[in-house]
């Protein structure tokens, strides 16, 4: 089973790239956030891959980060989503927040992805909620949360319950709140305002 293919970028499509590798040209689908982050061609790229066997197709879908492929794997795990479902949802969303949607039980961010609806977003919330680490996504995004005291915890809390209340949700309200820039200075009213600012 392939952990990773490493080789020279030589083509960037649509939904896809293909990498040569001593002289064969893997072609492998990967995500639209990794595919804004591809070095120029000519560059020598890995991606860490999946490999999708069909009775009438074999398949390669890569990432940039190990991170990217665990989450495509858990995804693909749920009933009903395939490779190109769980595509669209890592193109759709960071890594981290889709972790943060399955998490939160936010399954309606999961349906900003093309093709997933109410009941497949729902679905994933279910089966993958318990299979998060919770630990590492934190590790992931430490360097874009601010360290909060307990009571700026409860400030940041209060002002994303308010933004959820005003119709946002959950993933929304607090990727707009990691975003405040000296927020552990700021009480919940001015946190409010700030992350309103951002979601505008």
């Amino acid at each position: 089973m392939l952990g990773y293919i490493k080789g020279t970028l030589v083509e960037i499509l649509d939904d896809s790239v293909i990498l040569d590798h001593h002289g064969m040209g893997y072609h492998i689908y990967t995500s639209g956030m990794d595919l804004g982050c591809l070095p120029p061609l000519g560059e020598t790229l890995i991606l860490y891959v999946h490999m999708n066997i069909r009775e009438d197709d074999i398949s390669l879908y890569g990432f940039l980060t190990k991170e990217a492929l665990h989450l495509f794997k858990l995804l693909i795990s749920v009933s009903g989503v395939g490779p190109k479902a769980g595509l669209a949802i890592l193109s759709a969303l960071s890594v981290n927040d889709v972790q943060m949607a399955i998490i939160s039980g936010d399954a309606k961010s999961l349906t900003c992805a093309n093709g997933i609806g109410n009941k497949s977003a729902q679905r994933i919330v279910i089966e993958l909620k318990d299979k998060i680490d919770i630990d590492s996504m934190l590790h992931n995004s430490s360097s874009q949360a601010p360290d909060l005291t307990a009571s700026q915890s409860d400030a940041v809390a209060s002002a994303a319950m308010a933004l959820t209340s005003l119709g946002y949700s959950q993933m929304e309200a607090m990727r707009a709140l990691r975003q405040i820039d000296q927020a552990d200075t700021m009480t919940e009213e001015a946190l409010l305002k700030a992350a309103l600012h951002k979601l505008v």
